[in-house]
């Protein structure tokens, strides 16, 4: 019975000193591709490139544009060369919105004597009258300061907005989700109560002359009832506002020529490493390739695009060949209107794929600190495991809640949703603006970013999710 009960255990203990080993062998194998992922990211790196001809060549990239089909034209040339096993284009509808000329905006504090301001149209915005518009201001700091002041002192006025961005939230993203209800609902509510306009206090933690822009929603408000809307940069909103406290009569003008025109077609861009093993388990990485049309959209998010190109060809580069299927996406209209993303996640419906996985990249080209997740405890519990490999790097920040909004569409509850998270400190100085621009995007940082990427997805091709084929 002893001797029985000896080699039971001599059993039991060589099978655990396999299974240690195997464990030791599988995390040394993953040190050593994430140690080629990097290596070859930041010695050999094409993503630097690919950003300057999409941002200097192209320049920005509104939704419906000339330029708009110029990013998808070189994007899908450039996947094509890499030598990916499928590449191809997935026709969407999108919206067509024109700026027009450039915006003119000042306010009188006496008759003819005015300050001018720097402003821009919101992404969807109706137009002033041809002329302008011209009417007194009402300063207030949320749209439920609205209901509270009522039609009487709001009718026949420019409702300006003009609560800043909370700065102390250490994550910037969340000062910026606090404040742009404004720039989104600002116009639709402040109508209700008889505004002529509505002018809004840029989302820009800093204080500079830069106004940003960015999307509104209208509602269901009939077309003849919606009021132009404009972002005004944050030293002037500072200026306006000293000003009006101390002459509350002074009067604001500004003018914009922007209109929206019928939908027209646009694109996804796709391209793929079909897995070696497992192919009908997808993996996507991406970012959106339409931007606002100020500045050249090299942080928002050109740098989300490029990254996720890179991913794959980094893959080719280091000669790894993935279990799963690794398809790239980049997303056409995002910024006024998610249709990319929609129609991504309609066509993988109906076409009933099966996707474990989705990253995307669309927080700017700042140095990489981790990722944030939408998934199960299991799944999250198997990330944050990854975080030995990930600490080297210096992007083993992983945190639940959030991922992406061209992703969004994906949610099931299978798939594991991610974002990449960079230092967002710098984000909202150049987000939506004429700031945005290819010269604040660094080389290294960039390239960092798109090697943590793709040492994420190494890890989900080699070890899946929490129910997926191993």
């Amino acid at each position: 019975m002893k001797s029985n009960y000896i080699t039971k255990n001599k059993i039991g203990l060589l099978a655990l000193c396999l299974i240690l080993g195997q464990v030791l062998l599988a995390q040394k194998n993953d040190e050593i591709q994430l140690r080629k992922i990097y290596d070859a990211a930041l010695t050999q790196g094409k993503s630097y490139d690919w950003l300057n001809h999409l941002s200097n060549q192209i320049g920005g990239r509104l939704s419906g544009s000339v330029q708009a089909q110029q990013a998808v034209d070189y994007t899908k040339a450039e996947l094509d060369a890499l030598g990916l096993d499928q590449v191809w284009l997935q026709p969407v509808m999108v919206p067509k919105w024109v700026r027009g000329t450039p915006e003119f905006a000042y306010f009188e504090t006496d008759p003819g004597i005015t300050t001018n301001v720097p402003i821009t149209a919101l992404g969807g915005s109706v137009p002033t009258p041809p002329k302008g518009l011209k009417a007194k201001v009402i300063e207030v700091q949320s749209i439920e300061e609205l209901d509270v002041l009522g039609a009487d002192n709001i009718a026949g006025k420019i409702v300006f907005f003009n609560r800043p961005m909370d700065a102390s939230h250490i994550n910037t993203f969340d000062a910026y989700s606090g404040s742009v209800d404004q720039r989104g609902s600002g116009a639709k509510e402040a109508g209700k109560f008889g505004a002529l306009g509505v002018i809004v206090r840029s989302m820009n933690l800093r204080l500079d002359d830069f106004p940003h822009t960015g999307g509104l929603s209208y509602g269901d408000t009939p077309l003849n009832e919606r009021i132009p809307a404009a972002a005004i940069s944050t030293n002037a909103a500072e200026l306006l506002s000293a000003t009006l406290k101390l002459n509350p009569e002074i009067s604001f003008y500004f003018k914009q020529n922007c209109k929206q025109l019928d939908d027209v077609q646009s694109f996804n861009v796709i391209g793929e490493i079909k897995g070696s093993t497992h192919p009908d388990e997808i993996i996507v990485v991406g970012g959106h390739l339409d931007s606002w049309d100020l500045g050249d959209g090299s942080h928002d998010d050109g740098a989300g695009c490029v990254q996720s190109m890179e991913v794959l060809r980094l893959f080719k580069e280091i000669g790894y060949t993935p279990k799963r299927t690794i398809r790239v996406v980049l997303f056409m209209n995002e910024e006024n209107g998610l249709r990319g993303g929609k129609k991504y996640a309609e066509v993988a419906q109906k076409n009933n794929e099966n996707h474990i996985f989705a990253l995307e990249s669309d927080s700017g080209g700042f140095t990489p600190r981790g990722f944030s997740f939408d998934s199960s405890e299991a799944d999250f519990k198997r990330v944050e495991s990854w975080k030995p490999l990930l600490e080297p790097y210096q992007v083993s920040m992983l945190v639940k809640g959030g991922s992406g909004a061209d992703i969004g569409p994906l949610k099931n509850d299978t798939i594991v949703l991610a974002g990449l998270k960079p230092d967002s400190q710098r984000y909202f100085d150049h987000h939506h603006s004429d700031n945005d621009r290819f010269e604040h995007v660094n080389k290294r940082e960039l390239e960092l970013g798109a090697a943590a990427m793709t040492s994420l997805i190494y890890l989900f091709d080699v070890y899946g999710i929490d129910g997926a084929v191993k």
